[in-house]
C-alpha cells in the first residue's frame, strides 16, 4: 500500500487495547488500513510486545536517555515518517504532544478521551461523570490540537450511568464504546471523504 492515509501509525503506552481493535477490524476487513508502525515511550509496553508478535513493525522510543523532549519527539516523528504513516492514532499515548508535533501532523493525528467532551476533560474522566451525577457518559474520538483533550470531534458513543456503577464499571463499559468509535473515526480519516468548518467535522455522504 502506499503513502497516505490509509496507512496508520499507533502510539501507545501500556496494553493497547484499542490498538487491538483496530488490528481485528484491519483483518476482518471492516477498516480498509493499514498499521505501518506500532511506537511507544515504554520499553515493556504489552501493546508493543503485542505488536511485535502479529508482526508489526515497532518502535520503542523512551524518553529517558534523551536530552530534552524536543530530541525524543524528533525520534517519534522520524519514525512515523519512515513508516510512510498519513495518520497518527493514540491510543493510550500518555505523554503531551508538544505544539510542533501537533503542527506537523495538524488534522491528521487522533485521539480517544472516555468521557463526552467538552466534559470531563483529564484524568479520571469516568470518577468526574460519577461525582457529577451524571446519567449518560460516553467516548470521544476527536481530531488532536494544542489544547489538553481539545480539538474538532469524529465520533462520540455513549453509554447510561447505572445507579450502582463505580468508576471501574462505567470504565469497562466505555471501553466496548471506545474500540467501535475508534475503529469508525479511523474509517472517516481514512477515506479523507470529510473537512473541518471551525470545530465541526463534516463527512461527505
Amino acid at each position: 500500500m502506499s503513502d497516505g492515509p490509509k496507512r496508520i501509525a499507533i502510539l501507545l503506552s501500556g496494553r493497547g487495547s484499542n490498538f487491538a481493535a483496530i488490528h481485528e477490524a484491519i483483518v476482518s476487513g471492516e477498516l480498509d488500513a493499514e498499521i505501518a508502525v506500532v511506537i511507544s515511550n515504554r520499553t515493556d509496553a504489552a501493546g508493543l510486545a503485542r505488536a511485535a508478535q502479529w508482526g508489526y513493525r515497532t518502535a520503542a522510543i523512551p524518553l529517558r536517555g534523551q536530552p530534552s523532549r524536543e530530541a525524543h519527539e524528533a525520534l517519534v516523528i522520524e519514525a512515523i515518517e519512515g513508516s510512510g504513516a498519513g495518520v497518527v492514532a493514540l491510543a493510550g499515548y500518555m505523554r503531551l504532544l508538544s505544539p510542533g508535533f501537533v503542527e506537523r501532523f495538524r488534522g491528521r493525528i487522533l485521539n480517544i478521551h472516555p468521557s463526552l467532551l467538552p466534559s470531563f476533560p483529564g484524568v479520571d474522566a469516568q470518577a468526574q461523570a460519577l461525582a457529577w451525577g451524571v446519567k449518560v457518559a460516553g467516548c470521544t474520538v476527536h481530531l488532536v490540537d494544542e489544547s489538553l483533550d481539545g480539538g474538532p470531534i469524529l465520533v462520540q458513543r455513549t453509554v447510561p450511568v447505572l445507579d450502582d456503577d463505580t468508576p471501574e464499571t462505567l470504565s469497562a463499559r466505555i471501553l466496548d464504546e471506545e474500540h467501535r468509535a475508534y475503529v469508525e473515526a479511523l474509517r472517516i480519516v481514512t477515506s479523507g471523504k470529510y473537512w473541518v468548518q471551525g470545530r465541526r467535522v463534516r463527512v461527505e455522504g
